[in-house]
């Protein structure tokens, strides 16, 4: 409990007995996030060579939705192979979509490769959590889950790296063979460094199919709304969208074996909140990793490296927010709560006003304080999440906040694309166009951001009570 934590530092994590499958379980998350900034980097090359720009946000929500898939069904997984063999197996799926990437001759071929990589992704991510909870005391996991959020945002220092590095000379297929071969890497280090099984599994759970295709089809639903130029059909989409995760709840807190926590998203409840804090969190910083290259690309003439190194601002923000307040207090952790989407709403709208300014070093800016935003916030919401958990829910608890990042993240994505086609991006990356999106997708996502600063006070208000 947040008690505990104050009394403990960094030295309490990392044991050497514990180094080796954490360094594994942060390898795979690294792996995993890198992948979205790395693809946009290389986004506006992939459509200069096979076309498809008006679908720029399907390889990112195909990537996602797939992510959610893996993470839904990490507890069946994790019983049938174990969790090491889970692990690698998802390392290698990775690295097979990626060659699929890699070997793309249209968009659509981009799509399906990222729908490939993110089931795999989205068992590291989703295993990560899981075996944070069951590796290590409670004590030490806000220390554990801030070095995850560390990998999160340190792969924008290695994702434009990778990306910009092989499109800024042409070939950004490169890219894809590289991350191939890391995955491989990895899937070998995990069969020597994580555990054969995980504690606290009994009977082998059901898959999910239908909840799990209903959260799939909102995505789906979305993103193809972001690609139709009619209104009333995009209208339409979302709606059903709407519809499907509504009932995907429902029907998840009446199944025997629930994919999320039974009180996941009540207004009531620590865990609920906490759900919702992290759903908003993650939408929020969306738009920073899928559109911000693009726009400094097109806008201000910058090279797919420089532009990924300049968005990678916000993952360093990321990362030295949530390093240095993994220790903080229960009286600041609180305010941290609050505090940090607060921060995320500023910086959306610092974005929104200052992107197409020059020099464009004005945007670093707000570039960074998003990221410091969410970096500060999102270990104490992952925290309470699990620390909030009834009697029987704590694994669905602990792996439901890789599953609502990757959704917070693809519905943001989702948005994003609807908002940008709306604005005029629909007709091609020319400069009219991009500046009209420019303005419209942080602009508008400042109100998803004010609504995680709703969502933080409840938090802090229920857990007080």
């Amino acid at each position: 409990m947040p008690t505990e934590t104050q009394k403990v530092g960094w030295a309490a994590l990392l044991k050497p007995a514990w180094f080796p499958a954490l360094a594994v379980l942060v390898g795979g998350v690294l792996l995993h996030s890198m992948n979205v900034l790395m693809l946009a980097t290389v986004l506006p090359s992939i459509v200069e060579d096979v076309g498809g720009a008006t679908l720029m946000s399907l390889p990112t929500t195909a990537f996602l939705a797939s992510s959610i898939v893996a993470a839904s069904c990490t507890g069946y997984v994790t019983s049938v192979f174990g969790a090491r063999r889970a692990f690698a197996a998802g390392a290698l799926v990775f690295g097979a979509g990626a060659l699929l990437c890699a070997l793309a001759p249209s968009m659509a071929q981009v799509i399906a490769g990222r729908f490939v990589q993110g089931f795999g992704g989205g068992l590291l991510a989703a295993m990560a959590y899981v075996l944070v909870r069951n590796t290590f005391p409670e004590a030490v996991w806000a220390h554990a889950i801030a070095l995850l959020s560390g990998a999160w945002s340190m792969s924008v220092l290695l994702g434009p790296l990778l990306g910009g590095a092989f499109a800024t000379y042409g070939d950004w297929r490169g890219a894809f063979y590289a991350v191939a071969g890391l995955a491989c890497l990895l899937a070998g280090l995990a069969i020597r460094a994580l555990p054969r099984t995980l504690s606290g599994h009994g009977e082998r759970p059901r898959v999910p199919a239908l909840r799990v295709a209903l959260i799939s089809a909102a995505i789906i639903a979305m993103s193809v709304a972001a690609a139709i130029p009619m209104a009333v059909v995009k209208a339409l989409l979302f709606a059903a969208a709407l519809g499907a995760l509504a009932l995907m709840l429902r029907l998840d807190r009446r199944a025997a074996a629930p994919l999320l926590p039974r009180d996941a998203f009540a207004f009531g409840t620590v865990t609920g909140i906490g759900l919702w804090l992290a759903l908003l969190l993650s939408a929020s910083f969306s738009p920073l990793q899928l559109y911000v290259p693009t726009f400094l690309q097109v806008l201000h003439g910058l090279d797919p490296l420089a532009a990924g190194y300049m968005v990678a601002g916000g993952s360093l923000g990321w990362t030295v927010a949530s390093l240095s307040v993994a220790g903080a207090g229960p009286r600041w952790v609180d305010r941290l709560l609050v505090i940090g989407p607060s921060a995320m709403a500023l910086a959306l709208f610092g974005l929104a006003s200052l992107m197409t300014l020059k020099p464009f070093l004005l945007a670093i800016l707000p570039i960074v304080l998003l990221g410091m935003g969410i970096g500060s916030s999102w270990a104490f919401a992952a925290q309470r999440v699990m620390s909030g958990a009834r009697k029987g829910d704590e694994m669905a608890a602990a792996s439901s906040v890789a599953t609502v990042q990757q959704a917070g993240t693809a519905l943001g994505a989702a948005v994003a694309g609807l908002i940008a086609n709306l604005a005029g991006l629909s007709g091609g990356l020319n400069v009219a166009d991009v500046t009209a999106a420019t303005y419209w997708v942080p602009g508008c996502f400042v109100a998803v951001a004010l609504l995680a600063t709703l969502a933080g006070i409840r938090l802090v208000r229920t857990g007080a009570s």
